[in-house]
């Protein structure tokens, strides 16, 4: 097997997940399914403050950045979670020093590719973020020594339902 070592992004990556291997909405839709095989790609969060999503480009056999890096973090991003729900959007979490978790959402048919983002502003650095199984509910846990469980209400915004601390 050949490997490849990639410059990823400028003074260090600090984390990475992978996409779900079905496109969004493709469990709702005959024809949002795309590629044979699944989907490969996956994000990265590094110390320029930036995310990068990238996918397998089947022509060079390698993986290439889709799109521009997706910017907002004022400090390093420590964690980056992709959701694994298959529905209509897909959402990619980002933690980061500057205090604030990135929720960041790509609609399936409107505009793929093209991510917006919602903040969630804490007290303290956030050092983690984790989505559940079904991929609605994020975790987040940060410098303050508390775990708190957002989800998204109806309107779309993210609301805190359960804070956890010792």
């Amino acid at each position: 097997m050949d490997h490849k070592i990639f410059h990823a992004h400028g003074i260090g990556v600090n984390s990475v997940s992978w996409a779900p291997s079905s496109q969004p909405g493709s469990l709702v839709s005959a024809n949002a399914g795309g590629k044979e095989g699944g989907v490969r790609r996956f994000v990265t969060g590094g110390s320029d403050n930036l995310l990068r999503v990238w996918g397998w480009d089947q022509a060079s056999l390698s993986y290439k950045v889709e799109g521009a890096p997706l910017q907002g973090h004022g400090d390093w991003v420590r964690d980056v979670a992709w959701s694994p729900t298959v529905l209509q959007k897909s959402y990619i979490s980002s933690a980061s020093q500057d205090k604030t978790v990135r929720i960041w959402t790509s609609s399936a048919a409107s505009s793929p590719g093209q991510w917006e983002s919602k903040v969630l502003q804490f007290e303290r650095e956030v050092w983690r973020v984790s989505w559940s199984l079904s991929g609605n509910v994020l975790a987040v846990s940060g410098g303050d020594n508390k775990v708190s469980l957002w989800k998204e209400n109806l309107r779309g915004e993210w609301e805190c339902v359960k804070e956890i601390e010792e």
